[in-house]
């Protein structure tokens, strides 16, 4: 049996097992997140960044102060220091293609009509994902913003959700977006610096949700893009979040998921394959509670 005050990390900071472990219990009990040891050195080096912002002298001292009641603001900024954020414009873009071709066209015929319309980004990080959709929703309805046509963009970091509301970016981040949607939906700010263009951000609403937390959304979506965040859960929390996300998918709406990622639990049998990490129901499911 192991010591929990040996020194898994060593530097600057010395980092114990013991601290290791009450930092993965508070990533796990309020985010879902399963650390495993093979972390150690990535929650190292993130944290030692705070450590000396706080002027703290060992992870002993971090530990105690988010544990503590007085700690509820620095458990927030450890949680964003360790959930990952990569992410680009157009990542997989056969998922933007699937979008473009099998969801867009009749759901944008509703909205033509006065109906309602919903994207959903699960896990958006600074945005790339849900201007990423709506720019592929503009592509085919320049005039979308004057339709009731939404993307809701949700992230657990506050830090992230704010970088996206601002949705500015180095313009070498805009690399992978096709020339003509870039120079249409961009605006440059010089010193390298592009922003979202009103009407692009016009479609898009960023809120902080937690995907183990209560979900606060009514109605249906016609895609979700649930990508590449479900492989940081352990496999009972990953079942659940499918099983949530299948009543809120419109009959034909289509689930996106991450690339080594696979619907498991009873949403597995709700769910069939229509390409590469792209899902349709079966048949109807059941509407939100």
């Amino acid at each position: 049996m192991r010591s929990n005050d040996r020194i898994v990390a060593d530097g600057e900071f010395h980092f114990s097992a013991t601290d290791f472990d009450t930092i993965a219990g508070i990533l796990l009990s309020e985010v879902g997140i399963s650390l495993s040891e093979n972390k150690v050195n990535l929650v190292y080096s993130r944290l030692a960044k705070r450590l000396r912002a706080l002027r703290l002298t060992t992870f002993r001292d971090y530990c105690e102060l988010v544990t503590s009641p007085e700690g509820e603001k620095e458990r927030g900024e450890m949680i964003a220091a360790l959930t990952t954020n990569v992410t680009r414009f157009f990542r997989e873009p056969h998922h933007f293609d699937h979008l473009k071709s099998e969801i867009l066209p009749s759901a944008l015929q509703i909205a033509r009509k006065g109906g309602r319309v919903r994207l959903w980004s699960a896990a958006c990080s600074s945005g790339q994902e849900p201007y990423s959709m709506a720019m592929t929703v503009l592509s085919l309805m320049p005039e979308a913003a004057r339709h009731d046509i939404k993307i809701l963009a949700t992230d657990i970091d506050p830090n992230m959700i704010a970088f996206g509301q601002a949705g500015i970016y180095q313009a070498s981040a805009l690399d992978s977006i096709p020339a003509a949607l870039r120079s249409r939906w961009f605006v440059n700010l010089g010193g390298g610096t592009m922003q979202a263009g009103e009407e692009l951000r016009a479609l898009v609403s960023f809120r902080k949700l937690n995907l183990i937390g209560n979900w606060p959304m009514h109605g249906r979506f016609h895609a979700v893009f649930c990508r590449n965040v479900v492989i940081y859960f352990n496999q009972e929390t990953q079942a659940r979040i499918w099983e949530r996300i299948t009543p809120l998918l419109e009959p034909t709406a289509a689930l996106y998921i991450g690339h080594s990622e696979r619907v498991t639990g009873p949403a597995e049998r709700l769910l069939k394959s229509d390409g590469i990490t792209t899902y349709r129901l079966l048949t109807r499911s059941a509407g939100p509670s």
